[in-house]
């Protein structure tokens, strides 16, 4: 399933491949380059959503354990030996990463490496970090006490979100260079006055990081509800399945609902910084008078006209520009040539806010339903409807699905450029004609990291529903109530 969420990108950048490829001028290793990144990145990033959200649901079933909730305690016990595993897999991803933003895109980091250092060797300090504290995690069940265990989980869950920010720093200076100056024009020019704390905190970094931040929550939330979602469809309703599906789903709620908001002020600053992006989600051709139109569906024909939306009055100006009097921006103020695949971006855009909204309407539905118990439900629960259960095993692969739309709107809809308005995409690729066989490479090596990922968390789910347990620790179910007289 990851694998072929993770392939979704480099899928969605097949008709941008080709574009390029055609271009007599472009790289012989544009295409494989851009393939190659999609898939790791959508791929990876699926497992750095854990990274930055399973240690604080961990952390709340933890502390519920202490607390007296035996079956928390134990939950808890088992979702670190999850969270184990997928860092280890993401570890092995995340190395051919590092790997690829060099040998892919060496005219980027070439040109650009000085200004970019200071938030990678962040993100590898915050890794170490991170697998340093999750180490400890792991060893203390049984040899630390109770409280100093539990907050082992806290500098596990700071590094993982701080290793995010450092990566979506670099993706933002992408979107919005800044803390350097060019010596000169065209491709020759120098990069000089570097100030990589600049660079880092660039202008359009904490709107970006937290929307992605926000979205790891989403999309941890609703998988691992959705997990089991799965079990209570099977018949296990017990207490185990209920708390194991309601914490994550807390989480969940929480996080679906403030993301359209996020998303929203995120943005309004598109207008200004990225008009063509807007103007490819927004499907404007020319810049009509304010109000403009919302459109919805529809698509950019060869002739250069829009065809098949849907079209509110009004909408279009207040979604995108927060007011009634300014307009859209349209393609028509965009040289061709500067412009994104159009249908490309807007469809991604549209699904990613069809999706999103979906997922939020229905954690709005489940607690007003539970709260109002309304009688067409019969005054019971939502989780005794295997309607209900059957939306939330399917929620954790819309989620990841809604995550990886998101990323191919924003990323295609930067094109054509790789760092925004000053490097092209095709300047920074490699011109090695032998990166067909490194695709092909990748892909085998994140099939079978996904087939062993599958092989290893299914093993472990059937050795715990046959009853396998692991060692008892001084505050274990077995010995709570010492455990919590002790401290």
């Amino acid at each position: 399933m990851v694998c072929a969420v993770g392939a979704l990108r480099s899928l969605g950048l097949v008709a941008l491949d080709l574009l390029a490829a055609a271009a007599a001028d472009a790289p012989s290793g544009l295409l494989p380059a851009r393939d190659q990144m999609a898939l790791s990145l959508g791929w990876h990033i699926v497992l750095a959503c854990f990274g930055v959200a399973f240690p604080s649901m961990i952390f709340v079933m933890h502390w519920l354990g202490l607390r007296g909730n035996t079956t928390a305690l134990e939950l808890a016990k088992r979702w670190s030996k999850v969270s184990a595993v997928l860092f280890a897999i993401g570890a092995v991803s995340g190395t051919v990463l590092s790997f690829e933003m060099g040998l892919l895109w060496p005219g980027l980091m070439g040109k650009f490496g000085d200004v970019l250092g200071l938030p990678f060797a962040f993100e590898g300090l915050a890794f170490f970090v991170e697998a340093i504290f999750m180490g400890i995690y792991l060893y203390g069940w049984g040899r630390l006490p109770a409280r100093i265990h539990l907050f082992t989980l806290v500098p596990m869950a700071v590094a993982g979100v701080v290793g995010t920010f450092c990566v979506l720093a670099v993706n933002a200076w992408m979107n919005n260079p800044a803390g350097f100056r060019l010596d000169g024009v065209g491709p020759d020019a120098r990069v000089v006055d570097v100030h990589p704390w600049a660079a880092m905190f660039n202008d359009g970094v904490y709107l970006m990081f937290a929307h992605m931040w926000v979205a790891a929550f989403v999309v941890v939330g609703f998988t691992v509800s959705g997990v089991y979602a799965v079990g209570m469809l099977r018949g296990r309703r017990d207490t185990h399945h209920r708390l194991g599906f309601m914490v994550p789903f807390v989480f969940a709620t929480i996080f679906a609902l403030v993301q359209p908001l996020v998303g929203h002020v995120l943005g309004l600053r598109l207008a200004d910084t990225q008009p063509a992006k807007l103007a490819a989600f927004e499907l404007a051709t020319t810049t009509e008078e304010a109000p403009a139109p919302l459109k919805i569906g529809g698509w950019l024909g060869s002739d250069g006209k829009v065809h098949g939306d849907l079209e509110i009055p009004a909408l279009g100006s207040l979604i995108a520009r927060n007011s009634f009097d300014k307009p859209v921006p349209g393609l028509d103020t965009v040289p061709e040539a500067d412009r994104p695949p159009v249908n490309m971006t807007r469809w991604s855009f549209q699904l990613m806010v069809a999706f999103g909204s979906l997922l939020a309407a229905a954690v709005a539905g489940y607690w007003l339903l539970r709260w109002r118990r309304f009688p067409v439900l019969g005054g019971r629960d939502l989780l005794e409807k295997r309607w209900f259960l059957r939306f939330m095993a399917l929620s954790g692969p819309l989620a990841i699905l809604t995550m990886e739309l998101g990323w191919i709107a924003t990323e295609v809809g930067r094109q054509p450029w790789i760092v925004y308005g000053i490097m092209r995409t095709e300047e920074a690729a490699t011109d090695n004609p032998w990166l067909w066989f490194s695709l092909g490479g990748v892909a085998l090596l994140y099939a079978g990291l996904t087939a062993a990922a599958y092989v290893v968390l299914r093993g472990m789910s059937r050795r715990w529903r046959e009853g396998e347990t692991d060692l008892p620790s001084p505050y274990g179910p077995a010995h709570l109530d010492d455990a919590t007289a002790a401290h």
